[in-house]
């Protein structure tokens, strides 16, 4: 089964990525911090795109009570996501300390529009963090619930 990463959520992250480069275009210390962000970032992306957000895809067809044996097929990917979720937290914690950084100098080098985009990119970390991931991870344990893999815990 194919999961796709919901529409909206692809074309956040796109818009995203596309405001990260052109960030990192402009002279001075807002494009070398954000030149630091997009280091940080790329990586997380890929590794977001991967794991968290396909998962995702599915919430709509289990709201809905749609479930099918393929859907077990997300399991691997939402248990290593559960796996990962340490490592990705620190790497926000890592993004969220950078892109402080972008909006000092954004500010400091009159860039309101890239200090707006820091300031919505830790918000957007936040939201991964808060309901995203917490999501994607409930996705499989839905699924393998609804398999008979699994009871709820108490």
């Amino acid at each position: 089964m194919d999961f796709k990463t919901p529409a909206s959520l692809k074309a956040e992250h796109e818009e995203l990525h596309h405001l990260l480069i052109q960030a990192t275009q402009l002279p001075g210390k807002t494009g070398e911090a954000a030149k630091a962000v997009a280091e940080l970032m790329h990586p997380h992306f890929v590794k977001e795109e991967e794991l968290a957000l396909p998962p995702l895809g599915l919430l709509s067809m289990l709201a809905s009570g749609n479930f099918s044996r393929e859907m077990e097929q997300v399991i691997p990917l939402t248990d290593k996501l559960k796996n990962s979720l340490p490592e990705m937290l620190e790497e926000h914690r890592q993004i969220v300390a950078a892109l402080e950084v972008l909006g000092r100098n954004a500010q400091a080098e009159d860039h309101p529009e890239v200090a707006i985009f820091a300031q919505k990119l830790k918000l957007h970390a936040q939201t991964e963090e808060e309901v995203m991931y917490p999501a994607a991870i409930l996705v499989g344990e839905f699924v393998k619930m609804k398999a008979g893999r699994t009871t709820p815990e108490s």
